[in-house]
């Protein structure tokens, strides 16, 4: 598995048991890397891993705010935790960091939903990302 592919993982991770424990996702990012320091059995939290969860942090109220704007009848409290952490990371990653192409965005949601979620999942989270990434120029305005 890529490098990126692995942060994008753990950042979802955290993003996950952050909405699961109620806590900020700052918090879960500092016992994370707190527990590879002091743990030698965790792995070391990567920089993508924590520019990803920090990006979504900052931008968090307003991501919450264009997923529950098009989402067509999924409110953002009903969706399942496992796919409103991907929708959340993944809109953060799509919408703003230009480095990474919207379609490895996409593709790389898309494989976290198989893993993690229903059956379902996948052509949810690929819908709903594939919506915000044609309304990309005019949700960043």
């Amino acid at each position: 598995m890529a490098a990126r592919s692995k942060a994008r993982k753990r950042a979802f991770q955290i993003l996950f048991e952050a909405d699961q424990r109620g806590n900020g996702v700052t918090d879960v990012l500092a016992d994370w890397i707190r527990l590879a320091r002091d743990d030698g059995r965790q792995p070391p939290v990567s920089e993508y891993t924590m520019e990803l969860v920090e990006g979504y942090a900052e931008r968090a109220a307003r991501i919450d705010e264009l997923l529950s704007a098009y989402s067509v009848g999924w409110p953002l409290d009903r969706m399942p935790v496992v796919d409103r952490s991907i929708l959340r990371l993944c809109a953060y990653e799509l919408l703003w960091r230009d480095e990474t192409p919207d379609a490895v965005v996409l593709d790389e949601a898309v494989q976290l939903a198989r893993e993690f979620s229903t059956d379902d999942s996948p052509a949810f989270v690929n819908g709903l990302l594939g919506r915000l990434k044609s309304l990309k120029p005019t949700l960043l305005r």
